[in-house]
């Protein structure tokens, strides 16, 4: 990463319709345009689980036009951090690229009161990562 561009981040779950979701929207919300945010999903759904939808829009960050979208070979290659949630061996490892595992429940078929611990600590370890890239919220926390 160099001190001039913004480091990029991508994170993927398999279905990319809550984690990864999730975490791309806190990062975006979080660090606007100080951090380049991508997510993906091995094997997308079609859209994001209305759960996370609720749960985000709680939270006042609206998911409500994101769609899932392929883990492609370029995304990871454009991106200096991954950050996997469940996707297990589906995500490509390149030289150069930091890897991290965030061990989440899936909210797939979950309600709203088990989705909303996810999406918190989702977001707690959103906030740390921010700090490991050397960046600060430029959104006052609302909590």
């Amino acid at each position: 990463m160099s001190d001039s561009a913004p480091p990029s981040v991508l994170f993927v779950c398999v279905h990319n319709a809550g984690r990864s979701q999730m975490a791309a929207a806190f990062l975006t919300h979080l660090a606007g345009e100080a951090v380049e945010v991508r997510s993906a999903g091995s094997a997308p759904a079609d859209t994001v689980h209305p759960v996370v939808v609720e749960a985000m829009a709680e939270a006042g960050i609206d998911l409500s036009a994101e769609t899932p979208k392929l883990l492609t070979t370029e995304a990871v290659q454009a991106s200096d951090v991954v950050i996997t949630m469940g996707c297990g061996d589906a995500c490509p490892v390149l030289p150069g690229t930091t890897y991290l595992d965030w061990a989440l429940d899936d909210p797939a078929g979950q309600g709203l009161d088990q989705v909303r611990p996810v999406r918190d600590e989702i977001e707690r370890r959103v906030r740390g990562l921010l700090a490991t890239l050397g960046r600060t919220p430029e959104q006052p926390d609302a909590g």
